[in-house]
């Protein structure tokens, strides 16, 4: 049975948790926890989304919280390390967070940054890994099919395993897909889905190689399993830079695809400084278990939003609440 909202209210908490690398242009996380019968879920869409974006997430977290678990075909997940936009001298030691991860995933196109911050960071990347480590980008959308098609070019001999959203319509990736075949270097997408009214159009109109899926973004469990039965594309389980309770929805999305070629973007707890449990999820020799989290009450009084903060997250649910 799914909750009222005075029963979300009553047992939300609304934190505030700070990274220890700035990431998506922030330097802290704000989220909404609840407490269900299925244990700890959380709600956290990033403040600048739209109501209509923020409803699937709350979807998702009841979900989490209400209702039993699908059957898992995995108890552990393999993990990426994730690279935020920093410099290059700085890659070494954001990668040292993330144990035994043979995979990278480093975020490029980043705002008030160049094509030569981009390669040297990725070269850093590949120096650090060796020629064994798996290199992946994600450009958030952000270059146009010219661009993209110019970095594909510049980054090429760095063995990329795939580019995540270079371009931001499903036309400008379709377009980039027929212009670089060549370079057999796959594209993934990710806001192309969950930012989409339909999640399958990516798959249907040929434009994208590999389908990036996130378990609040796009509703829940029981969503990324629909999706991912409807489209014979590869998938890749993503964060979207949450707490461990939110990496455990992600985990438990993962552990029962029936498939999961890919290494999978979970291992983002690394990048915050104060995590809401005692046991962060985080990678151990390249691979998260699937779990639980269980919420540590001091951390959730020390990292707790200030009131003002704290007020808006509510007015926030009880809005989407009214969309579900």
């Amino acid at each position: 049975m799914e909750p009222t909202l005075n029963e979300l209210r009553n047992s939300a908490h609304v934190l505030s948790l700070p990274l220890a690398v700035k990431f998506r242009g922030i330097w802290s996380r704000e989220i909404m926890l609840f407490k269900g019968p299925q244990g700890w879920t959380e709600f956290s869409p990033f403040v600048e989304y739209n109501d209509d974006e923020a409803v699937h997430w709350l979807k998702a977290a009841i979900e989490f919280g209400w209702t039993p678990a699908a059957p898992l075909v995995r108890d552990s997940v393999m993990v990426n390390a994730t690279i935020p936009a920093v410099a290059a001298e700085h890659v070494p030691a954001v990668l040292a967070h993330f144990d035994g991860c043979r995979t990278a995933k480093v975020k490029v196109c980043e705002s008030g940054q160049t094509l030569a911050d981009d390669i040297a960071r990725v070269r850093a990347v590949r120096a650090a890994m060796g020629p064994e480590g798996r290199i992946r980008l994600d450009a958030n959308g952000g270059w146009n099919v010219d661009e993209a098609e110019h970095a594909f070019h510049a980054l090429a001999e760095f063995d990329l395993e795939y580019v995540e959203q270079p371009c931001s319509t499903l036309e400008e990736l379709a377009e980039l897909r027929e212009r670089t075949h060549y370079l057999d270097i796959p594209i993934a997408a990710d806001e192309s889905i969950r930012k989409a009214e339909d999640p399958l159009a990516v798959a249907q109109a040929i434009a994208a190689d590999i389908l990036v899926l996130k378990a609040q973004p796009l509703g829940g469990i029981s969503s990324i399993l629909e999706i991912a039965e409807q489209v014979t594309l590869p998938v890749v389980l993503s964060s979207a830079l949450e707490s461990s309770v939110g990496i455990s929805m992600g985990l438990h999305a993962a552990a029962a695809l029936p498939q999961l070629e890919y290494d999978c973007g979970l291992g983002t707890a690394s990048l915050l400084a104060a995590d809401v449990t005692k046991k962060p999820l985080l990678a151990q020799a390249g691979s998260i278990s699937v779990q639980r989290v269980d919420v540590d009450e001091e951390m959730l009084s020390s990292l707790a939003a200030p009131p003002d903060t704290t007020a808006w997250w509510l007015e926030r649910l009880e809005r989407c609440y009214a969309l579900l």
